[in-house]
């Protein structure tokens, strides 16, 4: 099935452009040195995505930057920490528990969850609740292909999931209450749109960028894409998110890309694409309107921010 959000392969960057990242490097007019890629134990393996070219045809973000310019608390608050301190994260073995209002709750380690359904590479917008945004050629298959697996009963209206933790692995986690949680109504989870992800520019993710699983939900806030899964759970009520708990008058359980709705320190009227140096108009649900806007049909956006 083809999607609106479909492109022609022909208009992705060539594989060959991004695979190799000396001649990446290279090709960007970038020093080879200035990036920082901690190995991971699994991080190291070439993936083979179906050529389904999903975006919309935009310039793809360098990898220098979506690997030294990332948001992952457990390993420090500021953005150049967790390409210095996450190679620390021990990605192999790895196992996701998916339990809850399943009829067949199950563990399951990497190797499975690679063999559930074929690859794909998505090139997605991410936008940051602090107006940066980047466009990365994710690689992974749609959520609902391992949800589905389990068999949610009638009484699942939520997916609440949750990442690794480990103090002694993750030193420099700050700021927040530990694990970090977040959570998607059942419809959300089940929508095409929603990846889970195992990759980025041709490889396995960087522990930086949730190694070795995370999920993505380019219509929403980044902070909502969760990394580095250990548990979901189907749930009836609606779960505690991390930023919500933590701070409730700014960051609520849908955190739908919204640029009528101000975070309550700044507009989000507008945003920088990195590595761009102006900023552009903020585009509602992230530009995925269409496709993701009957899920929020008849509900107030300025309520259920």
């Amino acid at each position: 099935m083809r999607y609106s959000w479909d492109l022609p392969y022909s208009a992705v960057t060539p594989k060959a452009t991004y695979v190799n990242r000396r001649r990446f490097l290279t090709t960007a007019g970038l020093a080879a040195g200035a990036l920082a890629l901690p190995s991971a134990a699994w991080g190291t393996t070439k993936l083979n995505p179906a050529k389904t070219g999903w975006g919309q045809g935009e310039q793809l973000t360098p990898l220098n930057i979506i690997s030294t310019y990332n948001n992952y608390y457990e390993f420090g608050t500021d953005k150049s920490e967790p390409s210095k301190y996450a190679n620390t994260l021990q990605t192999s073995p790895w196992t996701v528990s998916i339990e809850g209002e399943v009829d067949k709750p199950v563990t399951l380690d990497m190797d499975k969850i690679l063999k559930i359904a074929p690859l794909e590479e998505r090139i997605y917008r991410h936008r940051c609740v602090e107006r940066w945004s980047i466009v990365v050629p994710w690689i992974g298959y749609s959520l609902s292909e391992l949800l589905k697996q389990v068999q949610p009963t009638a009484k699942a209206k939520f997916v609440a999931f949750q990442t690794f933790y480990d103090r002694k692995q993750m030193p420099h986690a700050a700021g927040l209450d530990w694990p970090y949680v977040e959570g998607l109504r059942l419809d959300e989870s089940m929508h095409p749109m929603a990846l889970l992800c195992v990759g980025l520019y041709g490889e396995t993710l960087l522990n930086q960028n949730g190694a070795p699983v995370r999920i993505v939900i380019p219509w929403k806030y980044g902070f909502k894409s969760i990394k580095s899964i250990v548990k979901i759970k189907f749930v009836e009520k609606m779960p505690p998110t991390s930023w919500n708990r933590q701070a409730s008058n700014e960051y609520g359980f849908y955190s739908n890309v919204n640029p009528e709705v101000d975070h309550p320190r700044w507009s989000q009227a507008k945003e920088r694409r990195l590595p761009e140096v102006f900023a552009r108009p903020t585009m509602k649900f992230n530009g995925y309107e269409k496709e993701v806007g009957a899920l929020y049909a008849g509900m107030d956006l300025r309520k259920n921010y």
